[in-house]
């Protein structure tokens, strides 16, 4: 019975393996996402590609069973009813899992676009957003019952296969060879395997977050909602040699204006739930006149192209243009402007100034210091931002995000 059973086509074999390969994965990291919060972002996406492709797939394997039938089932009364059953359920679960998934990212309150697997977009379904918990609902209980139908699949290819010894597994085989017996079926535990091995390692429950020390001290000297301090209380506080800067003679015609050279960076890092997320603003100019001797004369402004911030995840990147944080469709910049700046140490400088950012202007310092002399000069320095005075991170992706954003720029400028 077993050596003359009707096999599948290769392309349905192919297909049944793909998908239930597939599946494990989804199974293995389905079981860990909700916990992982915002360290599961680049997973998410995975999760998401890989439904997708499921749902491509499970549509070819729908239209192979009409265009080539399937073998005649080996089973009747109710065992066979029960494995008819099963089969359907199983395509219903390979349906609807990645359908309501699609469904409960379409109608969730964050957009995030979607990219299959980093390339291809994934429009949202045109769905209410009152269907959001619906569409949550469904996914996790279609994905247990899934799960459940996963193990009676599995459950009852054995008992045939093993217990019956009707040789059932040689229909879903292109080859009737032992090595093919053990290798496609371990495709199974491959893909659970896989899905448990990518996930992030466990946070660590305490961790320093690194913080700039200049941005530490603007932090402790410039409340978020509080103005500058009055000169004179800066430069009581200030070395003996910014007060003789005071006293420096005057400037010998106007300031030199500085041409920012290519190759400067502007990066940005805020903890987030024990971990520090990263990136850099990749588009930005400057337009600055100082003379290094006379901080007062200074005149910066900045501005900075949101739609260029990354932190090297497609996910979050499109997080970060939505309106949650850059709201970049209405604000497509970030502005900061200081007239006139003051020296704090040697070669070291506080400019206080204005930032514009997401519709909101607010009072900003920014620290640096000036390495070289004469007409070239190398920048660094650093700022403390309140994310939350300017209504950056206001969803709920956003609940674990520190409250204070550290800046770091460093460039060449050349004097005109």
């Amino acid at each position: 019975m077993g050596v003359s059973m009707q096999r599948y086509s290769r392309l349905a074999i192919f297909l049944h393996w793909a998908i239930a390969a597939l599946l494990a994965f989804q199974i293995a990291v389905g079981w860990a996402l909700e916990d992982l919060g915002a360290r599961g972002f680049a997973l998410f996406q995975w999760h998401k590609s890989i439904g997708i492709s499921i749902l491509l797939l499970t549509f070819a394997r729908v239209a192979m069973r009409y265009w080539k039938p399937r073998p005649a089932p080996v089973e009747r009364g109710w065992q066979g009813a029960l494995a008819k059953a099963v089969h359907a359920g199983l395509y219903l679960f390979m349906l609807g899992a990645p359908l309501t998934g699609w469904a409960l990212v379409s109608t969730a309150k964050v957009k995030v676009p979607t990219l299959i697997f980093g390339i291809v977009p994934l429009p949202h379904l045109p769905l209410p957003m009152s269907a959001h918990e619906l569409a949550e609902g469904g996914h996790a209980l279609i994905a247990w019952i899934g799960i459940a139908l996963f193990v009676l699949h599995v459950g009852g290819a054995l008992r045939h296969h093993v217990l019956m010894g009707d040789g059932l597994l040689w229909r879903m085989m292109p080859a009737r060879s032992p090595l093919l017996l053990a290798a496609l079926p371990a495709l199974i535990a491959v893909g659970f395997v896989l899905g448990r091995a990518v996930l992030p390692a466990p946070a660590a429950k305490a961790v320093a977050l690194p913080v700039l020390p200049a941005a530490a001290e603007e932090e402790e000297e410039m409340p978020a909602n509080a103005a500058e301090p009055a000169d004179d209380a800066v430069n009581a506080a200030a070395p003996a040699e910014a007060g003789n800067a005071a006293v420096a003679e005057e400037p010998v015609g106007p300031p030199p204006a500085w041409s920012v050279q290519p190759g400067g960076t502007i990066g940005f890092s805020v903890g987030n739930s024990g971990e520090t997320i990263s990136g850099r603003f990749s588009k930005w100019t400057a337009k600055i006149v100082m003379d290094p001797d006379h901080p007062d004369s200074a005149d910066i402004r900045v501005e900075i192209d949101l739609a260029s911030a990354s932190v090297g995840d497609s996910y979050k990147d499109g997080m970060l243009a939505g309106d949650e944080f850059f709201g970049v469709a209405a604000h497509p910049r970030a502005v900061f402007t200081a007239r006139g700046a003051e020296k704090t140490g040697t070669n070291a400088y506080r400019a206080s100034g204005t930032l514009n950012l997401k519709g909101v202007s607010k009072p900003q310092s920014i620290r640096f210091t000036l390495s070289g002399t004469g007409k070239a000069r190398k920048v660094s320095g650093s700022a403390t931002i309140a994310r939350a005075s300017f209504g950056v991170g206001n969803g709920e992706s956003s609940a674990g995000l520190d409250p204070k954003v550290s800046v770091s720029f460093g460039f060449s400028a050349q004097a005109e």
